[in-house]
């Protein structure tokens, strides 16, 4: 009889115990506020949060030796974006895989892509303020750069992302204007450029860019072309064509750039870091950048797709200054990169991919034997995942 009674007082007490409890998290819920107040958190409605990433394990070579092997994040660029009024758009993505060094031009660190407004002044007009994409042109460009497993040259070595002001226009239907005041660089003359009396960084080193994009064919057919003009420095400048054109066909899509780089100061640079500080102690002047770029796609099933990326690049120094130079001709490049990509699930957008990354470089008699360069090669072998994993 005693033991039923203990045990009847403690079923008791505890049965109360968890009463207050419950009366004490009520309190607590009403008592509490969140972090995002409940009159704000529909505004999350019109906000996404992605994570951009290429990451997997590769094995490099160079001409025929292996380098080195290991896993690697190629890619993870974090970005949030969305509407904060109906008429205000922002978009912010920060590159964790480049430099975190602050830009003498524009202030901001390299790694940031966006950080920009965009205000929608009507259904077809919108003005963008801030650090943006500069809008040269070319599908490689236009792509996802997680979706990029090697640049051309010209993309490889620009400043893609830059500071300023654009407006685009939706002219027709399936075509659209766009009209860009940029920044012309991220850094200062004077870091960028070495040795070079007779000419001084410009007063307005600014950058303006035309895109036109079209749709034909019920959107078989698109093009993305642009021009841009830079300002290097005084009466210096920078003239840039970038000609993109895609065609899809049921399981097929083909992609076609050229790219074509007129440069009165080497600002791709390419030739520039050939030519040593002994010879040639500054940057050099009168550079030509062409490109031809060809990616192959074949979705022959809901799951698999085998792709083929295939590109040219040529290197021309124009310049007279050297008595002993024979040619423009300065290097050519190839690139090649076949690939196969699985999608294993369909509400989810990751893909898993194998595939082969060859580079063959070209160098003119003329620069052989005047600084020494020699023709090589580079392999990557790699297998990984790509995913602009949508978190919210």
């Amino acid at each position: 009889m005693k033991i039923k009674s203990i045990l009847s007082a403690v079923l008791f007490l505890f049965t109360i115990g968890i009463a207050q409890a419950q009366l004490r998290q009520a309190d607590s819920v009403s008592t509490y506020r969140s972090i995002i107040p409940e009159d704000k958190q529909g505004l999350l409605k019109n906000i996404d949060i992605i994570a951009n990433m290429q990451m997997g394990y590769r094995s490099d070579w160079q001409d025929s030796e292996h380098v080195q092997s290991n896993f690697r994040i190629e890619q993870f660029r974090l970005e949030i974006k969305g509407y904060v009024t109906e008429k205000v758009f922002f978009r912010f993505r920060h590159r964790y895989t480049s430099e975190f060094e602050p830009q003498s031009i524009d202030k901001i660190i390299k790694g940031v892509d966006f950080a920009y407004l965009r205000f929608d002044l009507s259904e077809k007009v919108q003005l963008t303020i801030g650090k943006t994409f500069a809008d040269w042109g070319g599908i490689e460009f236009d792509m996802n750069p997680i979706d990029i497993y090697e640049y051309s040259d010209i993309i490889e070595m620009a400043d893609n992302f830059l500071t300023g002001v654009g407006i685009y226009y939706q002219a027709f239907d399936k075509h659209g204007f766009s009209f860009q005041i940029l920044n012309s660089r991220t850094q200062s003359f004077e870091e960028l450029y070495q040795g070079l009396p007779k000419l001084e960084g410009s007063e307005f080193p600014l950058a303006s860019v035309i895109n036109w994009r079209g749709s034909f064919l019920d959107g078989k057919l698109t093009t993305i072309w642009s021009y841009s003009l830079f300002n290097e420095a005084k009466n210096t400048f920078k003239n840039y064509i970038a000609l993109g054109n895609q065609l899809k066909l049921d399981k097929f899509t083909i992609a076609y750039d050229y790219k074509w780089s007129k440069e009165d100061l080497d600002r791709t640079g390419i030739i520039s870091n050939d030519i040593p500080d002994n010879l040639f102690p500054y940057s050099v002047q009168n550079t030509l950048y062409t490109s031809h770029w060809l990616k192959v796609d074949y979705r022959f099933t809901n799951k698999w797709q085998v792709s083929f990326v295939g590109f040219m690049d040529k290197a021309k120094w124009e310049d007279d200054i050297d008595p002993l130079k024979t040619t423009d001709d300065w290097r050519t490049g190839y690139g090649v990169i076949p690939t196969i990509e699985y999608f294993p699930w369909e509400n989810l957008n990751i893909k898993f991919f194998a595939g082969y990354v060859g580079r063959f470089y070209n160098y003119s008699d003329y620069a052989t034997s005047r600084v020494g360069v020699e023709d090589y090669n580079t392999s990557r072998f790699m297998v990984g995942l790509i995913s602009p994993l949508h978190i919210f």
